[in-house]
């Protein structure tokens, strides 16, 4: 069992949280901090039907994620290609052309919402009712980030049709119970808080409706208790068992079509959120529906995560970064120890390398990789590298990622871009030669 918080701690927490209720005027709120592969705080301000951690708030967009896990657990089997059109699995509707991994990436240039009334607030059905036509494709293929719902029914449609069974039972039986989220259902079971509108001017609720989604629900039908969306950030943080490979959630955390070397930026991976704020890289997600608000996101590099959960339309801000802040300042994660390990090439081949005038440091690291950055205090691009069987090298982050690095006891090669020992070596086999005049 994870060790609690300590009581300084708890109240630190406590004291946000209340803040939060109050100033944000949330009828009920429960929130919590995940570390050591479990909840380790948690607290509830305002009406909160039973007890604080079993009592159900709409998820919202978290579904998203949960939608996400279920197409990749299908990628993983085989059964599909994050390339493929859509039409391969889903014929028939104006989104053919799109692939399977820019829907999950908001990518696919799908309308952010389905037609019809507003489906959020009104009972939905199935995906022929919704008469898709080509006015519903708002922009070209991969053209730009736009967060689509309706993109997120067809993957909810795509995993139904695949499973031969409705969304709600797929990710019930393939993700929800196999990670112990007993309480995470598609319509709300008690004890469950009631969705509630706040008068912007005055201190008087209204009742929000609540109802089944038919095609849409991929895209934010689930209800959840903080227990259960805990147990969910610890399956973010790297615990997942055998509902998916940790490799592939290491894919859904890629950010797409941002450059993540950027030192703050908001981005989407596949089905996942992936913030960058202050200096740090949060993965989760965030959920709204009429009458609620919740939030689950980590710190992998912390190992800890915050979940929140709130009965009100609008007006929280964002809680779960305050109370992840918070726990970092007031108890600091003590690193493990660095230890001597085996180098992963020749101690002669590390060091320092130029790409042309540039200077370059390839060190080994932990883990059996290798590091390539410019020299410290000069500008240029970092990437980790990971052996593959054939001696040759694979890129894992910043610009090189997917690309190949060769080595060679005087140069290396790294998708055409040729590291020498010395700039411009004239003996290595620069791209377009040295000219014979050398250095003037």
């Amino acid at each position: 069992m994870p060790e609690p918080v300590l009581p300084s701690t708890a109240r630190t927490l406590l004291a946000r949280t209340a803040r939060a209720q109050r100033d944000g005027r949330v009828p009920g709120l429960v929130a919590g901090v995940v570390r050591d592969g479990g909840l380790v705080w948690s607290a509830g301000r305002g009406e909160v039907p039973g007890p604080v951690t079993d009592v159900q708030y709409r998820l919202g967009s978290i579904s998203k994620t949960v939608t996400a896990v279920a197409v990749l657990r299908l990628r993983d089997e085989g059964r599909l290609g994050l390339d493929d059109p859509l039409e391969r699995h889903v014929p028939g509707t104006p989104f053919g052309d799109r692939t399977v991994g820019q829907l999950l990436s908001h990518l696919a240039g799908a309308s952010a919402e389905s037609p019809g009334g507003w489906w959020e607030r009104v009972p939905g059905g199935s995906l022929e009712e919704l008469r898709l036509r080509e006015e519903h494709v708002v922009l070209g293929a991969a053209r730009r980030f736009h967060y689509s719902n309706l993109g997120f029914g067809l993957l909810g449609e795509l995993v139904a049709r695949h499973r031969g069974r409705p969304w709600d039972d797929v990710v019930r039986d393939e993700v929800l119970l196999p990670l112990g989220m007993t309480r995470t259902t598609p319509r709300p079971e008690q004890p469950a808080a009631q969705g509630a509108a706040v008068h912007p001017w005055a201190d008087v609720v209204l009742a929000e409706p609540e109802h089944h989604a038919g095609v849409m629900a991929a895209a934010g039908q689930l209800w959840a208790p903080l227990a259960d969306l805990a147990r969910f950030a610890v399956f973010l943080l790297g615990d997942t068992g055998d509902v998916l490979s940790p490799a592939s959630l290491e894919e859904m955390a890629v950010p797409a079509g941002v450059d993540s070397s950027a030192p703050g930026w908001s981005a989407y991976g596949l089905g996942l959120q992936v913030l960058r704020v202050e200096g740090r890289t949060y993965t989760g997600h965030g959920g709204s529906m009429p009458g609620f608000l919740a939030g689950v996101f980590v710190d992998r590099e912390e190992g800890t995560g915050a979940v929140t959960l709130a009965n009100t339309t609008s007006g929280l801000l964002p809680l779960w970064s305050a109370l992840l802040a918070d726990l970092r300042a007031a108890e600091p994660r003590v690193v493990e120890e660095w230890r001597p390990s085996p180098a992963a090439v020749d101690l002669d081949l590390l060091g320092v390398w130029f790409w042309g005038p540039a200077p370059y440091l390839l060190r080994a690291v932990g883990g059996g990789m290798l590091d390539l950055a410019p020299m410290p205090g000069r500008p240029g691009r970092a990437s980790r590298f990971a052996p593959r069987e054939d001696g040759t090298w694979l890129g894992l982050d910043g610009y090189h990622a997917g690309e190949t690095l060769r080595i060679a006891p005087d140069h290396l090669d790294l998708g055409t871009f040729v590291f020498t020992r010395t700039p411009y070596d004239p003996e290595a086999p620069v791209p377009g030669g040295v000219d014979e005049r050398g250095w003037q």
